[in-house]
């Protein structure tokens, strides 16, 4: 895990490492909210991802349960357990040096009680290596369930807005507070995450002038995703902001409010193809990625050996690949 101090120097791979990078913490977060600065966060979930988004300098780190969708690809949030959360946020972990990390509490993980809830938001601190977690809705058991974690000693990222987590009373992914009782609600269910002690609350798709309402009114960083510019900070999905895939959540969700800062997706793909068309036609692996050589006077006795067993096929091609290297 990367807290640990007792890492050697030299490691097999890679040699000595570099001394880590001053590690974001929830001082740094609210000294930047305190002095205006935007608050940088990306959902990502596996150990590579995690490496570049810490490298590239970003604030903040969600391992989001949107990997159901993403990464497992199932049509919603529901299916991810806590289990594969864990392993997805341990993976994250040996990748972040210095970002914050954010550990998606997924559906069934807090919602029978409050002491469930904390049994939970535990396992993600001390087995997925996290420094925080998120805990989606503002309604009053979901307002008790992060109370309850917060006292226990574990920071809280709220969720308000659109909430994955409940599709089926929602009858599907669509934005929120697009009526005033709604975004009034949306309004009070964000006051009541920051008074139960969330340090932050995402507000997910919208519209900015509600995202700046609420930003207002709170004394919290709000992270945006798809809640215009008028936030604390902003989040967007790995996967999307570079281009990745056609996944049906990038098609249904991702385009209406994500940037595509790349376009990865088309470059893996067309690596691939290529890939597949040099392996059929034999153009690789060429002798350029052919290197590993056995000696003459080796290959001879191999010959020798090999006529002994009783193995004249595997004789035959060492006899012959030995006359064309000649």
């Amino acid at each position: 895990m990367r807290w640990h101090s007792n890492k050697p120097v030299d490691t097999v791979y890679s040699g000595p490492s570099a001394p880590s990078p001053k590690r974001v913490t929830l001082r740094t977060l609210r000294d930047k909210y305190r002095r205006g600065e935007p608050i940088s966060m990306v959902t990502a979930y596996d150990y590579p991802s995690a490496v570049h988004v810490d490298e590239a300098g970003i604030d903040m780190l969600l391992v989001g349960d949107s990997v159901a969708m993403v990464v497992h690809g199932h049509d919603t949030t529901l299916p991810v357990t806590l289990d594969e959360m864990l392993s997805h946020c341990k993976a994250v972990a040996r990748g972040a040096r210095r970002t914050f990390l954010v550990g998606d509490m997924p559906f069934g993980s807090v919602e029978v009680s409050p002491e469930h809830a904390v049994r939970s938001a535990i396992r993600m601190m001390k087995e997925g290596g996290m420094d925080s977690v998120k805990i989606e809705g503002g309604f009053s058991n979901r307002v008790k369930a992060v109370r309850a974690v917060v006292e226990a000693g574990v920071a809280v990222v709220g969720h308000v807005g659109l909430t994955p987590q409940s599709i089926s009373v929602l009858g599907g992914f669509r934005p929120a507070a697009q009526s005033a009782s709604e975004a009034l609600r949306v309004i009070k269910e964000a006051k009541a995450l920051e008074a139960a002690g969330c340090f932050s609350v995402v507000l997910e798709c919208v519209p900015g002038l509600v995202a700046a309402a609420v930003t207002r009114e709170l004394g919290i960083p709000t992270i945006g995703i798809g809640a215009g510019p008028g936030t604390s900070g902003q989040v967007l999905v790995y996967h999307d902001l570079l281009g990745m895939m056609q996944h049906p959540h990038h098609a249904k969700v991702t385009p209406k409010f994500c940037k595509q800062y790349s376009a990865v997706g088309a470059v893996i793909q067309q690596a691939l193809t290529a890939y597949h068309a040099d392996v059929v036609t034999g153009q690789f692996p060429s002798e350029a990625f052919s290197p590993y050589k056995i000696a003459a006077d080796e290959s001879a006795q191999l010959l020798r050996d090999l006529e002994r067993e009783g193995l004249h096929s595997a004789a035959e091609v060492v006899a012959d690949m030995t006359t064309e290297a000649a």
